[in-house]
């Protein structure tokens, strides 16, 4: 689906949705629970239906009435499962040490990219400590379960191969370490997790890069429990909030572990008069679309640095950012590892691919709010991912979009 966003001022009040990357951990977390747990969440994306469609392919009980989500009782009975991942590389990294404890074999799959991205910082583990896992990229097979021990995985990949362990192995109320054997990127995201562990009542010990599961650890299901509002998503509004539209973003906690909380700050600063300025990207990579969309319609040149592993997202995003600028009139250039982008104070307008990306997608339909001329997004659907409603909010804010052949959004 190609959208054409006719540019023009925003305004109003926006409520983000729900923090995929919280409510993916708060359901797997509640499959570890006896009984049911509900977790307040006003809606889901792609992603979240995907963690949640494999935890029912899993044997559990899930539902979602647009109020809550809720994680029930395992039907014991289920012994294996072919688990569709969709594109949710958080959902097939996560799950992957939880499939292993509760089934006797799970094949995990997904589309798009997914099936390039790799897990072998996290299959390499498994398999050291006894779990027999059948390759490195998806579709992966998993059996022979889930064993305490010391995990040793690489820090500087993706923290969620970290996270998928630190949910499984309480589970086994016996004490296991994990020892990262390269710097940690990511940090937040590896905080954001610690705290869902300490609201189900699992404590694990940190010391610099290593982390002690407790023997003996029970997850117990808290009342009252609720998914974050999503920094992530809040960004695109925020930047059109820093492009000069009149936009407000509710349900954003500035005590959140979301390390993309750090959004406002950051477009402050590349929204003010520096000839040059250099933004480390990584504990906050997923960030990149909106600043580097930020920068170019400001002044001066903005180097992002530390965002390598964007190269393996839905799109590598270091290239489609590039080109995505350049589409509309802007200066942008990739490095090793980051974006040099030169600020030109607007853009001139043009068509951008998302690259099947759906942070391309969003950040580049803002864009718009500082084009002279259209802009059309190829492939907007893919907005979907993580935020289902984006267009349409986008609309209820004034936004002018045409869709191709006259589809709604």
């Amino acid at each position: 689906m190609d959208i054409t966003i006719t540019p023009g001022r925003l305004a109003g009040t926006v409520a983000v949705p729900p923090s995929k990357s919280d409510l993916h951990r708060k359901c797997i977390a509640a499959a570890f629970c006896a009984g049911e747990t509900a977790i307040r969440a006003s809606a889901l994306c792609g992603d979240t239906r995907a963690t949640l469609d494999c935890l029912a392919a899993m044997g559990f009980a899930v539902s979602f009435d647009g109020q809550a989500v809720r994680v029930g009782a395992r039907d014991e009975a289920v012994r294996t499962a072919v688990l569709d991942c969709g594109e949710s590389g958080s959902t097939a990294r996560f799950l992957l040490p939880a499939a292993a404890y509760f089934l006797d074999s799970a094949t995990l799959t997904g589309h798009g990219r997914l099936p390039e991205r790799p897990f072998a910082a996290l299959t390499d583990a498994l398999r050291a400590c006894g779990t027999a896992v059948s390759g490195d990229l998806l579709p992966i097979t998993v059996s022979r379960g889930l064993h305490p021990g010391v995990y040793r995985l690489r820090g500087d990949v993706s923290s969620q191969f970290l996270t998928g362990l630190l949910l499984a192995l309480p589970a086994l109320g016996q004490e296991s370490r994990i020892e990262l054997t390269t710097p940690l990127e990511s940090a937040p995201y590896v905080e954001l997790t610690n705290r869902v562990l300490r609201a189900f009542g699992v404590e694990v010990e940190q010391t610099g890069n290593a982390f002690r599961i407790p023997a003996g650890a029970v997850y117990r299901a808290p009342e009252g429990l609720s998914a974050e509002g999503d920094w992530s998503s809040g960004a695109f509004w925020l930047l059109a909030k820093a492009l000069g539209c009149d936009v407000s973003v509710t349900g954003l906690s500035e005590t959140s572990a979301q390390g993309d909380r750090r959004v406002t700050a950051l477009l402050e600063e590349i929204r003010s008069p520096m000839p040059s300025r250099v933004i480390d990207m990584e504990d906050i990579p997923d960030l990149l679309p909106v600043l580097a969309v930020a920068a170019g319609a400001s002044s001066g040149r903005t180097v992002f640095r530390g965002a390598s592993r964007l190269r393996l997202k839905e799109s590598d995003r270091l290239q489609s950012v590039c080109a995505g600028l350049r589409a509309i009139g802007g200066f942008a250039e990739e490095t090793a590892d980051g974006v040099i982008v030169e600020g030109t104070n607007g853009f001139a307008g043009g068509r951008v691919d998302a690259c099947g990306d759906h942070r391309i997608a969003m950040a580049f339909a803002v864009a718009a709010a500082a084009s002279q001329k259209p802009v059309t997004v190829c492939g907007a659907e893919s907005a979907a991912k993580s935020y289902e409603t984006f267009f349409q909010e986008y609309e209820r804010l004034g936004g002018k979009l045409t869709v191709e052949g006259g589809a709604r959004v």
